[in-house]
């Protein structure tokens, strides 16, 4: 008995040493290390990415400002601007809102709260997984197979805006459904079990129980996914984004989105190839410009998220 006891009161001893972290271990503390360690490479190399893009595009926004903002394309390094790119890249986000959200939202209550789970159904999810992880410039082929063809007599012989804008939707629908699917299955299913309890149907309990609570993570999975659309590039150059300087003007919007288009990743993408020290100074700019319109959407996402959260 008195061994046992004393055995017992080790035990509890080890157990506590360990909880209130008294005891030395060289494996736990080496592991933390390599932990912090690694935190501060990827901190240090970000820091220095962004400080080197900041100092050689910095001055371009200062001196330029607006007129940088605003001015089209050129040859001119002086003159050139990212007006055009970011016209073309709200436009094709506004695409990726139509296209994307509400289909992909619409499937991801399907297969969570009314498709059964059968073979046929973990096929889906299954499918819809991969397509997720499929490199962005094969949905580029499939935009030129397929979207180009149908918005050929649009203008442009098809590699046109609306090409670009559904090639981006079908891009990040996979990723809508994926992260729209895991916020439907975060809810408790007792706030489902406590709506039929009561008599609500299956779309009442949908629509009034299951929706707002997983409101904040949809919308902050959505707009996440928006952000990565804004962002991409491999795509719209296979799609017909245009990869140089040029000058275009139309008379009126339609013509405008069935003609020649240059996103702003197709921007940078160009500028980065130019050999003019000038267009080194604009690259770095318009990636700034970029990196602000991320923030911005990231930004949005958290406040949505935290408003829905407080509200529910």
């Amino acid at each position: 008995m008195a061994t046992a006891s004393g055995q017992m009161i080790d035990a509890r001893e080890v157990v506590r040493q360990r909880l209130m972290g008294r005891r030395f271990e060289l494996g736990g503390a080496l592991f933390e290390g390599l932990l912090l360690a690694a935190v501060l490479v990827a901190f240090a190399i970000l820091a220095l990415l962004l400080g080197t893009v900041i100092v050689s595009g910095g001055p371009v926004i200062a001196e330029r400002g607006v007129d940088f903002l605003t001015a089209p394309l050129a040859s001119n390094p002086d003159t050139a601007g990212v007006g055009q790119g970011i016209f073309a890249s709200v436009v094709l986000t506004v695409f990726v809102i139509i296209v994307a959200i509400p289909i992909g939202i619409g499937a991801a209550i399907y297969l969570e709260e009314y498709a059964r789970d059968t073979t046929f159904t973990r096929l889906i999810n299954t499918t819809v997984r991969n397509l997720a992880g499929v490199p962005a410039i094969v949905y580029g082929l499939l935009g030129v197979a397929f979207f180009v063809t149908i918005a050929e007599p649009l203008g442009n012989n098809g590699r046109n805006i609306y090409a670009g804008g559904l090639t981006l939707g079908v891009l990040v629908l996979p990723i809508v459904i994926i992260t729209s699917a895991e916020a439907l299955r975060a809810v408790p299913w007792t706030i489902r079990e406590a709506a039929f309890g009561v008599g609500a149907t299956r779309w009442e309990v949908v629509r009034s129980h299951v929706l707002p609570y997983a409101a904040p993570g949809i919308f902050t999975g959505t707009i996440l996914t928006l952000a990565r659309a804004f962002g991409e590039t491999a795509p719209l150059l296979v799609v017909g984004a245009v990869a140089g300087s040029f000058r275009y003007t139309a008379d009126n919007l339609f013509d405008q989105l069935s003609g020649p288009y240059s996103a702003l990743p197709t921007i940078i993408f160009t500028w980065a190839k130019r050999p003019e020290v000038g267009f080194r100074a604009n690259t770095a700019a318009a990636i700034i410009v970029l990196l602000v319109a991320l923030l911005t959407v990231n930004a949005v996402a958290i406040y949505l998220r935290n408003r829905f959260e407080r509200r529910w």
